[in-house]
């Protein structure tokens, strides 16, 4: 789907495989590394990214749901990661859907800031987190549909780097919805 000069794409696959300028860890407030998205992304990106993120907590400790900080790609083919911190699903009731919305436009504030043209995501806070996926979809899509209209002329390739065809389906059915 193209939105003004950006496409806007859907893929299943792997994201530590994309080949893209930066790609989108679903970290946890530790930055220390994980399971999920977050444990594949430090495995194949090396000790280099775990270093980074021990600085950066270092700096400014935990990263609170909904921001994001950047570090190197390590062995990645993207240069870059932007790590963020998503929600962990409480019902519904804790402002959920506005810290997941929040940690995508922090990812793309980062990215815009490093003059990052093409930037991939997962689906954040749908795992471990507990984020019902059809209701994590419709927010992602949203949040990143209205970055890249306020912000027209940034972003040449946004991309969802989707693991499963279940969640593939979900963010297909979300962006039908745009």
């Amino acid at each position: 789907m193209k939105i003004q000069d950006t496409e806007l794409s859907l893929i299943q696959g792997d994201i530590t495989q994309q080949e893209t300028e930066a790609i989108v860890n679903a970290a946890n407030s530790s930055l220390m590394g994980g399971g999920g998205v977050d444990g594949a992304i430090h495995r194949a990106g090396g000790p280099v990214i775990l270093e980074e993120c021990k600085r950066i907590r270092v700096q400014r400790g935990p990263l609170p749901p909904g921001q994001a900080v950047v570090t190197t790609g390590g062995n990645l083919k993207a240069g870059y990661v932007i790590h963020t911190v998503g929600p962990i699903w409480q019902g519904g009731h804790q402002n959920e859907a506005a810290v997941l919305a929040s940690a995508y436009q922090e990812s793309l504030k980062l990215a815009k800031v490093k003059d990052i043209k093409t930037i991939s995501f997962p689906s954040i806070s749908t795992g471990a987190y507990g984020y019902p996926l059809d209701e994590a979809a419709r927010v992602a899509v949203e949040a990143v549909v209205n970055f890249i209209k306020e912000n027209s002329e940034v972003f040449k390739e946004v991309c969802f780097v989707l693991f499963d065809g279940k969640t593939y389906t979900a963010y297909e059915q979300a962006l039908k919805k745009f």
